[in-house]
């Protein structure tokens, strides 16, 4: 299969809101994933927000964000039709290469309860559940 990985434009936004919401992954569109944000944190030069094409079809997405030192994989998602032909790992891989050459020697990523899919891929791409951690949040708003 002839798939082509690509940086994200903001044209591609809805494209990639709707296949999102096709892998049923979170969306805040009056927060965090407005097309304004996404467009500012594309600016600021510290996502890796890459896109699988077949025949010119966004197939698949996947963001990277980092702070300098730690790599964090979000929002990784495939077509349903497009599923274990691999190419979740070609933009998992991607990633991680650009973090390995930013210098960055550890990457995360947070899986929730309800997705127990996700976390078989990362499992079989050699990420390890990290014991004795909790996450916690402060929002400003529940929708960001």
């Amino acid at each position: 299969m002839d798939i082509l990985i690509r940086e994200f434009h903001i044209s591609d936004y809805q494209k990639i809101i709707d296949l999102w919401r096709e892998g049923k992954l979170p969306y805040k569109p009056k927060g965090r994933d407005s097309r304004e944000n996404i467009k500012k944190e594309l600016l600021k030069g510290c996502c890796i927000f890459l896109v699988a094409e077949h025949k010119n079809e966004i197939i698949a997405s996947v963001l990277g964000t980092n702070d300098g030192r730690k790599g964090w994989i979000n929002r990784l998602v495939v077509k349903r039709e497009y599923r274990k032909k691999e190419i979740a790992r070609l933009l998992v891989d991607e990633v991680e290469k650009r973090f390995d050459d930013l210098g960055i020697g550890i990457i995360a990523c947070l899986i929730e309860d309800d997705n127990p899919d996700s976390l078989k891929v990362f499992s079989k791409f050699g990420y390890s559940e990290f014991k004795g951690m909790h996450y916690l949040t402060k929002r400003k708003q529940a929708e960001i």
